[in-house]
């Protein structure tokens, strides 16, 4: 089967963002982060649903327990009711950094959720790395991070995968999943960010390799177990900014994106930024998602 890129949903996100194929429900998730909204829709675009929510929100899991996710949003974790629609404080881990926000967050094999938080406002890389446990008590795993993004673990569980988006590396740490701590870290990959290019989101499929989307520079590049490109996918717009796998057999990659220009100068994607794209016959599948325990 020859690959295929289309728009699966032309919802026109201002910045779409993490991708999130739910197995049990049969159902692709995504945000927009500043628009403030969840999205749902069948895994060919039908039946969409939308949540609002009260600030920018830069991630989101499923529950295991409930109708519900638990969401980063600017200021800190929450859990919201898809029924109800309502949200309600879990902790806000930075107080006392106003201008950092939550960004992208996963969770790890045993239900925890793992998120960064983000500077905005270019003063250093005053960001951090925390983990939600199922008690919802949260814990703080590392700091020094600008931008973190695309949060992943490898298929055993035992490496956890993570960038800082304008450094152009992809962090690779040892992942201890009795208790939710990183351990040695080493350099998985350093992109080549020459074009403006920066790291973004990414995903693991079901043979460990990491696919993860160069925001600005348009492309998906599949990285092996070692860290060598294996493939590249040039996207037809240039603000590309998250992948997952998903579908009824996990074999399409469904990839965000922005419809507005960043902060920093960055191209424009006409009529088709924003929009939520699936790419086929790539003779890849991806692994289900673990719930959220808490």
């Amino acid at each position: 089967m020859k690959m295929q890129i289309d728009v699966v949903a032309d919802v026109k996100t201002i910045v779409g963002e993490g991708p999130l194929w739910d197995v049990e429900t049969q159902r692709l998730y995504w945000v927009d982060i500043f628009d403030r909204r969840v999205f749902r829709t069948t895994f060919d675009g039908r039946e969409i649903r939308a949540w609002d929510v009260p600030m920018k929100i830069g991630c989101m899991a499923l529950r295991r327990g409930g109708d519900g996710a638990i969401v980063g949003l600017e200021r800190g974790f929450h859990l919201l009711d898809f029924r109800s629609g309502t949200v309600e404080l879990i902790e806000d881990p930075e107080p006392d950094k106003p201008a950092n926000r939550i960004n992208d967050g996963k969770v790890d094999k045993q239900g925890r959720f793992v998120a960064g938080s983000m500077e905005t406002q270019k003063q250093g890389p005053s960001g951090a790395l925390y983990r939600v446990d199922a008690d919802l008590s949260v814990h703080r795993l590392e700091g020094g991070f600008t931008v973190p993004n695309g949060p992943c673990w490898s298929p055993d569980g035992g490496t956890f995968y993570v960038s800082d988006s304008w450094s152009g590396e992809i962090r690779a740490y040892a992942y201890d999943q009795l208790h939710g701590t990183i351990g040695d870290r080493r350099t998985f990959v350093r992109v080549d960010a020459s074009d403006g290019a920066a790291t973004d989101g990414a995903t693991v499929d079901a043979e460990g390799c990491v696919w993860n989307a160069l925001a600005h520079g348009g492309r998906i590049v599949r990285y092996t177990p070692s860290g060598e490109v294996e493939r590249v996918i040039e996207m037809p717009v240039k603000k590309v900014t998250s992948v997952m796998f998903g579908g009824p057999n996990l074999d399409i990659l469904y990839v965000t994106s922005m419809a507005k220009p960043a902060p920093r100068p960055s191209p424009d994607d006409g009529v088709l930024g924003g929009s939520l794209f699936a790419i086929t016959g790539l003779g890849v599948e991806g692994l289900p998602e673990s719930r959220f325990a808490g």
